[in-house]
């Protein structure tokens, strides 16, 4: 992984489903104990909390979102061609990214910029909730809620989905994690980033330039403000699909996919769940099948391979793109030789 010149540090676990084969390794600026920022693998962390709550009754994937929300909140969220759909959103847009609503940081502004050009530019600054309704009302939505056969990649599901579960729990997203999932599994070195002094995460890079933005990663809870390490990531990995949060068969009830476009790659996106989508043409003698988890921005992952029985889960630290496609490979390569 690190062989790759814009990769200058990389963390891989790799453990079969029985535990008898385990392994892991770091390069570069990287140990193998080291604390990590797992960016948007985070929102696999909320689909077992959103499973769970559904399992207990205290939420339905078709519930009206309005429903959860601080009254008025959902005023002009999504008007599209002059009518406002801003009602008709449920609980399983957000969590699918078939809500339509635009995503606060790739999204396009009017000056043609966004804001993850400002955060790579290294202009650290929070983006809470209040802030990212302010700008997404402002921008035209992708399509209306549930059209068939579209999905948009959208941070911006995410913040609304950590708020309606802090409404639902009466508690920060953070005591929901730590309730729900980290207590539960015993994990004490994964926590939600909420000291910017906090040095002890892994910087990430975009290119050859090192980011630090403390600020920003405060302020994203629900959609990748979680940090853990190789080994208890491979913890929660192993019970989301074992089915410690919620009856693993309905493991199958998540897999409506639709198929995302954005940098670095392609990939099907379900309920809150993501399959990385690999052709049969690059593999079609020894096709790895479905590999199920979640992507970070960061070039985080957390996947696992039904076909040869493996987890993975680890980064390569990099935002440009060039990290995903060095983890896609080194689990390929893997997959490939157990099968």
């Amino acid at each position: 992984m690190v062989d790759h010149k814009s990769i200058y540090s990389a963390m891989l676990k790799v453990e079969s489903g029985s535990g008898d084969f385990s392994w892991k390794g770091a390069a570069g600026e990287a140990g193998a104990e080291d604390k990590y920022f797992i960016a948007s693998v985070t929102k696999l962390f909320m689909t077992a909390v959103v499973m769970k709550l559904v399992e207990e009754e205290k939420l339905s994937l078709d519930d009206r979102i309005e429903k959860h929300l601080p009254k008025g909140y959902c005023d002009g969220l999504h008007t599209l061609k002059g009518k406002d759909y801003s009602k008709e959103i449920v609980v399983r847009h957000l969590i699918s990214n078939t809500s339509g609503i635009p995503d606060y940081f790739f999204h396009k502004q009017k000056d043609g910029r966004t804001v993850a050009d400002e955060l790579m530019e290294g202009k650290d600054e929070e983006w809470p909730i209040e802030k990212t309704l302010g700008l997404i009302k402002q921008l035209r939505p992708n399509f209306k809620p549930g059209a068939r056969g579209k999905a948009s990649y959208s941070d911006s599901n995410y913040q609304l989905l950590g708020k309606l579960l802090e409404n639902i729990a009466q508690m920060p997203i953070s005591g929901i994690f730590q309730k729900h999932v980290f207590e539960e599994l015993g994990l004490k070195n994964t926590y939600v980033y909420t000291d910017p002094e906090d040095s002890e995460p892994l910087p990430f890079y975009y290119g050859s330039k090192k980011l630090w933005l403390p600020r920003y990663m405060t302020s994203i809870a629900p959609e990748g403000g979680i940090v853990s390490t190789l080994d208890e990531m491979m913890v929660f990995l192993k019970a989301f699909f074992a089915g410690h949060f919620f009856p693993k068969e309905k493991i199958e009830s998540l897999k409506q996919w639709n198929m995302i476009w954005p940098p670095p790659g392609l990939f099907k996106y379900g309920i809150g769940l993501e399959n990385l989508w690999i052709p049969w043409i690059l593999s079609p003698i020894k096709h790895p099948g479905e590999i199920l988890g979640f992507w970070g921005q960061t070039a985080s992952f957390a996947f696992y391979n039904p076909k040869s029985d493996l987890y993975f889960c680890g980064t390569a630290n990099q935002v440009n793109g060039k990290g995903h496609r060095a983890a896609t490979t080194a689990m390929i390569k893997t997959i490939k030789s157990a099968l």
